[in-house]
């Protein structure tokens, strides 16, 4: 039985890249038969439609990797973004703090300034 699934999922698996190989030959040739036919006009048009395109392609080579077995690449871009937005907010945490404290010590003291009773000896 479970030679049965093996041959099953062998193939789905080859039925799939089939048929995103197809897919992504015909976006291929349809991206560049819109670009061919691209007019002063309708440039802008193909332009958005190559954009399209673009993100078509990204997808099909995605999946063309998940079924190659391939892993997906880290996206260090954002992985760095979100540890220099991380190292902002404490920056700025720890600079509200520090200020606060400050802020606090002084009220302190001005309350003791107030406060405080100047005792002399008496002779």
């Amino acid at each position: 039985m479970s030679f049965r699934s093996s041959t099953k999922a062998e193939r789905t698996a080859a039925q799939a890249w089939d048929y995103l190989s197809s897919a992504v030959t015909s976006a291929g040739e349809h991206a560049s038969n819109a670009a061919g036919k691209a007019g002063a006009k309708s440039q802008e048009l193909a332009g958005k439609a190559g954009g399209r395109a673009d993100e078509a392609w990204s997808r099909a080579s995605a999946a063309l990797d998940v079924l190659a077995g391939r892993k997906p690449s880290r996206p260090w871009g954002l992985i760095v973004g979100v540890g220099l937005v991380g190292v902002a907010l404490g920056w700025a945490a720890a600079s509200y703090a520090r200020a606060a404290l400050e802020r606090q010590a002084e009220e302190e003291e001005r309350e003791l300034a107030q406060t405080a009773v100047i005792v002399t000896p008496g002779e």
